[in-house]
């Protein structure tokens, strides 16, 4: 897999593209800063939803709900842990199970 691009490359071409003259194609800017037509062209949509112009999740918005299901994933895990604990103690305490009286 290819190492990403950095960021404020990414910027940059993004930003050449938003201010393109009129007909100059995303194809040649592409073609200058050595991407393909298509990353470029996700390039501009995921800016477009960074910057609020069109609707979806942002960048920090999924990485905010990534760490939300880290944290429900981990709860998830406790609350078993805490069950099976609960579930072994209470049987210890029946009357009859590995008690001595009669």
């Amino acid at each position: 897999m290819p190492k990403p691009y950095p960021i404020e490359f990414r910027q940059d071409v993004v930003r050449v593209a938003r201010s393109r003259e009129p007909g100059v194609t995303l194809e040649q800017i592409a073609a200058d800063f050595g991407v393909h037509p298509m990353t470029l062209s996700k390039w501009l949509s995921r800016a477009d939803v960074e910057d609020g112009v069109k609707p979806g999740v942002t960048s920090e918005q999924s990485a905010e709900l990534r760490e939300a299901n880290k944290r429900i994933r981990l709860l998830e895990q406790e609350a078993e842990v805490l069950r099976r604990a609960l579930a072994y103690v209470s049987q210890g305490s029946l009357p009859g199970k590995g008690s001595t009286r009669s």
